[in-house]
């Protein structure tokens, strides 16, 4: 039996679109004589659905796309992810993959929902505990729907190796839509190869690929031998449709070359991914970025060109008199290498305005970081208005270390209508820069090397304000995404007058976070949906 895998990007609520790129996978199926083509789960109306699962409408319009779906199986069957009704008259569904084929639909349910960070399933589904086997063209295959094994959820695999004893199906088929972090296709690959191997099963995973807004879907989809040995594996951030021959999956052939990309590389494609997907989905073509010489704008750049073009992206230089006359010309150095537009506007002037008119009601109180504050808002204005008149959308440069601790300035530098770099740590940031540049230097090496510094006032650093950002990012790394407190980073060695800084600075700026710009998900705890604090709160953990 040939089975193609369809691990493809689709898009919350564009029915007509994910339909036809659904019919036409069926079609290319078809032509290469396939037996089956597998979608990934909830791929008809694209996921997180979230509150359109509320809306009668929207219930109906996948019911409608999976007639046309249904239709299109008169020879190739297919399996495909889809809110299905509990009942006909509630606003309940089951997490479901159609199969569908010669005039047959067949409904399979997810019998585990997932509750975690960015997922509420609960919310608006039900779980089941239904057989999952399939029967088909004399083969049983046995259905799972999401990730839970690769999150090592017990009640799945105790679920899994029940059935398979029970029913003793011949291959596993798992869809899902498993959301990218750096670290997350090797806890995938490594947990279905365990499973793979304990069941004795070939095991097919078909995940989706695609951004939707922050949340990042990496596809990678994985096969498995009985043997569970990796037999293939489809691309990253990428759509691909590819059919395997099931025979090879009993006959121990397996892949010769299996290593995964380095964190980092993942990383800048997943960010060169959700960029684009971001653009495209609401129909920008153009973006605009804050550029100040400084290592983050500069990365947010060369990202935005990966993703969009050079011709795409255009650079707005807003010297101060702050300015060190070397971040001009590594600002120009870095966009002349990249080949993108830059427009220039100097800010002093406009700065000695506000000056004059704010002194009277300042009545002579000393300059502190106001004055700071008042600079970033020039530029954050002067960005928006470029935004406003050539209809370019504005990238945030800002890093999680920053956003993290609050070095930042509302209706400022953390304008924007996407954080880039928003869940990547200022050391990473480095590490992106050193991969962009690992053929040639686009980034000037002296963005590099020089201290970071917002040149906000004379002489500034940012490690006048900060910590080291080696040490820095470790403290925010053990607390955000390993959720620990300061007594357990203290025991990890960290200075403790360092860890009560930095964990005070994190609770107190959450307020500025709750207005901040969507982030790029690529951590396993980023801001926005997948961390959740109140604002205003005495607690510091």
């Amino acid at each position: 039996m040939k089975i193609t895998l369809a691990q493809l990007d689709f898009q919350n609520g564009f029915f007509e679109r994910n339909t036809e790129k659904i019919i036409l996978a069926i079609r290319e199926a078809e032509a290469l004589e396939a037996d089956l083509v597998v979608f990934p789960e909830l791929a008809i109306g694209g996921t997180p659905a979230n509150d359109f699962l509320e809306y009668d409408s929207f219930g109906e319009q996948c019911s409608q796309s999976l007639k046309q779906i249904a239709d299109a199986c008169e020879k190739t069957a297919c399996i495909i992810g889809i809110p299905s009704p509990v009942e006909a008259d509630n606003k309940r569904f089951f997490n479901s993959a159609a199969f569908c084929h010669a005039g047959e639909v067949r409904f399979f349910h997810k019998h585990q929902l997932k509750n975690t960070d960015l997922f509420d399933e609960s919310r608006h589904f039900d779980c089941s505990d239904e057989s999952s086997v399939l029967h088909f063209k004399g083969i049983k295959f046995f259905v799972l729907i999401g990730e839970g094994l690769v999150d090592h959820i017990a009640l799945d695999e105790e679920f899994l190796l029940r059935e398979i004893e029970k029913h003793q199906p011949q291959f596993i088929l798992n869809i899902a839509a498993s959301p990218f972090h750096a670290s997350r296709a090797a806890e995938r690959q490594e947990s279905l190869q365990k499973i793979a191997l304990k069941t004795g099963l070939p095991f097919i995973f078909l995940n989706q690929t695609g951004a939707q807004t922050d949340i990042l879907f990496d596809g990678g989809s994985l096969v498995f031998d009985d043997k569970g040995q990796l037999a293939h594996r489809l691309p990253f951030f990428a759509e691909a449709i590819e059919t395997i021959d099931l025979s090879i999956l009993r006959q121990g052939f397996v892949m010769t070359n299996d290593a995964l990309p380095d964190e980092i590389v993942l990383i800048h494609d997943a960010l060169v991914m959700g960029i684009r997907d971001y653009f495209v989905k609401q129909g920008f073509s153009r973006a605009l970025l804050g550029l100040s010489g400084g290592l983050d704008s500069a990365v947010t750049m060369a990202l935005a060109v990966s993703a969009l073009g050079a011709q795409n992206v255009t650079g707005l230089l807003m010297p101060s008199a702050y300015s060190t006359p070397h971040s001009i010309t590594d600002a120009l150095d870095l966009a002349r290498n990249l080949g993108t537009p830059t427009e220039t506007i100097e800010i002093a002037p406009l700065f000695d305005a506000f000056i004059n008119e704010l002194q009277p009601v300042f009545r002579n109180k000393p300059a502190d970081v106001t004055e700071e504050n008042i600079q970033a808002r020039i530029r954050g204005v002067l960005l928006m208005a470029v935004s406003n008149k050539f209809g370019s959308i504005l990238l945030n440069t800002s890093n999680k270390s920053e956003i993290a601790v609050g070095y930042g300035t509302l209706y400022g530098d953390m304008n924007g209508g996407l954080a880039v770099l928003g869940d990547v740590y200022k050391t990473q940031v480095y590490a992106l820069a050193h991969y962009i540049n690992r053929e040639k230097e686009i980034i000037p090496l002296h963005t590099i090397t020089k201290p970071p510094s917002a040149e906000l006032r004379p002489d500034q650093k940012d490690s006048d304000s900060l910590p080291d950002y080696n040490i820095l990012d470790q403290i925010l790394f053990h607390h955000i995404e390993l959720q620990k407190g300061a007594a357990e980073i203290i025991r990890e060695g960290f200075d403790a007058t360092t860890v009560a800084k930095v964990l005070r600075l994190v609770s107190l700026n959450e307020y500025k976070r709750k207005q901040a710009a969507p982030v790029l998900r690529v951590s396993s705890k980023a801001f926005g949906a997948g961390r959740r604090m109140p604002i205003g709160s005495k607690f510091i953990p």
